[in-house]
This record gives structure tokens, sequence and C-alpha cells, in this order.
């Protein structure tokens, strides 16, 4: 009797890479899980990788895989794989990287230099829309890269997000997959293609079609492994390479939501909260509903972009006493963290916190600041834990009341993953918050298993999708709402915290304009502070990633002599 197939997924993520295997019915039987750098800074507010990196660094976390499983690479059918969304990278005309990477989480802005040209200029000036369209001139990579870089921009042929370098990497062939197209790039989003020629963002930007990869819908193929693909992999057959789509996306697949009542909520470094639809519908105004991992469909998308980074960040400035002594027991210093939220009453008696550290284009807007208010002499570090939590939860519901206003369709209940989505204490708020059962899959790799349902249907191991999210997900856990913290939430939410951003906003506009924060911006995204490049190899490479004040670290791309 034949070993039952298995399905390779690849989940390149911000912080780890995990090669992962699945089977027909969704049961995760291996896993290689990589931690890597996020990223290097060689410039206060820079976010770069080489995408070397990320490929060398798959290699290591296939080697972890065949490690941790009884599978055999032979039982494998098909290859899939799910990325960071934004990441873009320049290759050259023979496919080499020409520069870093930059990642999503980078802080530069290009210049504008005068309005749009032609009919395009004078409608998004009657329409009063000409500083969103600068702002999105402005943190379009390739901008800043064709005005600092220009040599280098002259040698790029091939212009793509992390995903296609992949695609690339493991085929040979310049394909990626529309459901991973968000990102600064003249992409149609109604109807999931390359911009038309007329389009404004050809206008906005230095790319040329000529350099963005040929799309495919998710489910189908790409190609097929290259001999030096299989060899990294740790597989033994030039097996295809099926479409899947941005980690978010495969995401909401994995959670098992297809349909437009069923809010997938992500609690990632950027939280986020979707709906997938037949229907284009803007969840707000001017901001594109994103390719679902649904051939298709759309995800209707609300983001709080520092979402439970804050959590990251209150465990470092915060927790030092947990993480020591989770360090001492060897568990992980969420199960500690968990104990801080049940020692506060709901409502963090009276703490209230609005969640944005940072700000955004349109939601919440380019002015937006972070805010906690309600400070009494009764209030600790729990109670503003507490507040992180809740307030997340609020602006997520803020998002779900968009979505439905703009859909015209009731969300009944949630899904929750990401790595928030492993609190008991989270999980329970969140139900609370929103009124709503709030469900957790039975996995916790739901990206990697939404990239596996995208293959398991592109492979014909299931005849339609219907059938594969059927059969490849479930509800693990359901918390249902406490009525009565419920309707102490509803108040709060209704009376207070609905209130605080026009507030605020009103008295930033009042105090004119608040201090910028100095030095990196990202500096405490990931491991507190800013990354440096101590070392460069002969290509002018950073060869060694460091913590202010810390060892620095070889990367696997430089060489013993140049590290």
């Amino acid at each position: 009797m034949p070993a039952e197939p298995l399905i390779l997924a690849i989940d390149n993520g911000t912080q780890s890479v995990r090669a992962l295997l699945f089977d027909t019915r969704g049961n995760l039987v291996g896993k290689g899980k990589q931690e890597i750098e996020p990223y290097f800074s060689r410039e206060p507010g820079w976010a770069e990788q080489h995408p070397e990196y990320f490929w060398e660094q798959l290699g290591e976390a296939c080697k972890l895989l065949w490690h941790s499983t009884e599978a055999t690479p032979d039982q494998v059918a098909g290859v899939t794989s799910t990325t960071q969304r934004g990441t873009v990278i320049n290759l050259d005309e023979n496919g080499h990287p020409l520069r870093p990477a930059i990642i999503w989480l980078d802080q530069r802005h290009a210049k504008v230099e005068g309005p749009v040209k032609g009919p395009w200029g004078w409608l998004f000036k009657l329409a009063r829309l000409e500083d969103t369209i600068n702002r999105f001139r402005e943190k379009t990579q390739a901008n800043w890269i064709a005005q600092n870089e220009p040599e280098l921009w002259a040698k790029t042929r091939h212009f793509l997000l992390l995903s296609g370098y992949l695609n690339y990497r493991l085929t040979g062939e310049f394909k990626d997959s529309t459901g991973s197209q968000v990102g600064y790039l003249p992409f149609d989003y109604k109807k999931h293609r390359w911009a038309g020629p007329r389009d404004f963002k050809w206008q906005t930007m230095p790319v040329e079609p000529s350099m963005l990869p040929e799309l495919v819908a998710p489910a189908e193929t790409l190609g097929h492994l290259t001999d030096e693909a299989c060899q990294h992999l740790g597989l033994t057959k030039n097996l295809p390479v099926i479409a899947a789509a941005s980690d978010k996306a495969c995401e909401i697949l994995g959670s098992g939501g297809l349909t437009p009542d069923i809010g997938c909520m992500s609690y990632g470094t950027t939280a986020t909260i979707n709906t997938t639809s037949q229907r284009y519908v803007e969840p707000i105004r001017l901001m594109p509903p994103y390719p679902s991992a649904l051939p298709g469909h759309y995800s209707t998308e609300v983001m709080i972009y520092r979402g439970f980074w804050m959590v990251s960040w209150f465990k470092r400035e915060f927790g030092l006493r947990e993480r020591k002594i989770a360090e001492q027991r060897g568990i992980e210093p969420e199960a500690l963290f968990d104990e801080l939220v049940k020692a506060v009453p709901p409502g963090s008696m009276g703490l209230m916190l609005q969640p944005y550290w940072s700000p955004g284009v349109r939601q919440p807007g380019p002015e937006a600041k972070g805010s906690i208010i309600g400070f009494g002499d009764v209030h600790t570090r729990s109670h503003i834990y507490r507040a992180i939590l809740e307030g997340l939860a609020y602006a997520l519901r803020e998002g779900k009341e968009k979505i439905e206003k703009r859909s015209g369709v009731k969300i009944r209940k949630l899904r929750v993953a990401g790595g928030g989505s492993q609190s008991d204490a989270a999980m329970q708020l969140t139900a609370d918050v929103f009124g709503l059962p709030a469900e957790r899959p039975h996995t916790y790799e739901t990206s990697g298993l939404g990239a596996a349902i995208d293959a398991a249907v592109g492979l014909g191991l299931y005849p339609d999708f219907d059938t594969a999210v059927a059969n490849m997900t479930r509800v693990g856990d359901v918390f249902h709402p406490n009525e009565e913290t419920r309707a102490l939430y509803q108040q709060l939410y209704s009376e207070v915290y609905l209130k605080m951003y026009p507030s605020f906003n009103l008295c930033i506009g009042r105090s004119g304009r608040l201090p910028a924060i100095p030095g990196n911006a990202l500096g405490d995204h990931f491991g507190g502070d800013r990354r440096e490049c101590p070392a460069k190899d002969g290509r002018g490479r950073c060869c060694r990633t460091r913590l202010a004040g810390a060892p620095a670290q070889p990367l696997a791309s430089c060489s013993a002599a140049s590290a």
C-alpha cells in the first residue's frame, strides 16, 4: 500500500523560517523551525536582510524538519510557500541580488517631487487625495532606491517580493502568486493582475512591467523544483511547486475562514482582522482588500501595525522577572504573563490604552500616536499588561465594525490565530470584548496549513477548496463570552475607547507638533536596542549583526575571513 502523500509547506515569517509537513487531514507530521535575524540596520530606521540569508535559513529549517519526523522525502507530493508581506528584492540580469532586501518594517521615505503628472494629478487634487498619494509615493521602496542608488536601480532587471524570490530559487522561474501581492507595487487589487498601462501607479514609481514576475492564481503550478533546490530541501524528486499566498492570507484559509461572516484574527507582530469575500469591499475607503489565498476572492483587512509587538515590548521593558523565572523553570514566559492578566479585573481598573504606537496611511492616520489614560496609584505593571491586550481587542473590534458596515455582512464568530492566540487569557478577553465566541484552530501553524490547502487542491488531492478546508481544518478550543464582563467591556468601548482617538487627535492639533522620536524608529521592534552593522565583506554587505552593546554575530552569508 503506497504511503500517504504529504505536502511540504515553507513559511518564511519575520522572525523564523519553518519547514512544515502536512498530511491530507491537516495534521502536522513534521516541523523544522529556524529562528532568523529579522533585519539589520545600516542607518537609523532601516530594516534590511540579505536575500541569500533567507535561502540559507530555509535549508537549515529543512534539515531540522527531516530530523524531527519519521516521514520520508519520497512521501512528499508537492511544495508550496508563504512569506511575510511587503519585503522587496532587486535582482540583476543573472538573477543575483544587487542589494539587501528591504524588509516590510523599514521606515525610510523617498522624496516626493511635484504632483503626479497628467490627468491623475488633477483628479487627486480635486478629490483632496494628494496627501494620501504622496504618502504612497514616500513609502514605495523602488522610489527610494532609484533616488539614492540610481546606478544600482539601472542594473535592476527583476524587482520581486520575497515570495517571488523564493519561488525563483525553488523553480528557476520568475513567477509569483497573485495571493502574495501585498506591497508598494503596481498591482490591480480588484482584478488581481498587474495594473493596466493607464493606471496611476506606473506614474508614481520607476518600476517597469518587464521587472515584475508572471502572476498565477493560488493553487496553480509555478514550476518544478530545480536539482539544486531538491538538494537544498532534502528532497529526491523535481516536485511541482504550487502557488499559495501571503502569510496573513494563508492564515485565514488555514483557520477555515471561507465566508464573510467569519472574522479571522491574527495575533501576530502585526494584528489584523479579516473576512473573505467574493466582492471587492474596501474595509476603509481607498484601502483595497488584499488578495485572498482562495482564488478570485478578497480579504477585507483592518490592521494594527504594532499589534502583538506591544506584548513583546512589554515583556522586554517590564517583564524581566517573568523571563528569569521562566528560564529557571524551563517554560515559556507567556504562561507567567497570563497570570498577570488574571490578577487584574476586566477593565484594568480604568486604565485604557490606544494601540497606535505607529501611524498609518489612512487608518488610523499619519498623525496617530499611542496613549494610555486613567492612571492612578492603584495601577501596576499587571494593569498595563492587561490594558495592552484590551486596547488591541478594542481596536480590532472597531475594525470588525468597519468591515461589517462596508460589507453589509455581520460577523457571527471569530477564529484567532498567531502567537497571541496561544494565551487562554487573551482568547477569553477577546471573546468578552467582541461579545462573540472566539475559536482557536486545531493547529498553531495556520499559515503553513493554508499554503498546504492551496497545494492540496493544486495537486488534485481534493477536488475543490470547500472539500479541502472541510477535511484539513477544524476548531480546537472555543472561548465563550462572559455576559457580565461583556457588558462592562461594551460600556468601556462605547463610552471611553471610541472617544479617545478623536479627542487625542484634537490635542495633537492644538499643541502643534509633538516632538519627533530620535534615533531608530525601528530600534525596539525586536530585541531592544538598534541593530548595527559592525563589519562588511568585500562587496559592502553587512557581515554581522548585533544589538548595541552585545557581541557581533556572523551571518551565514559571510565567509570566515570577513566575519
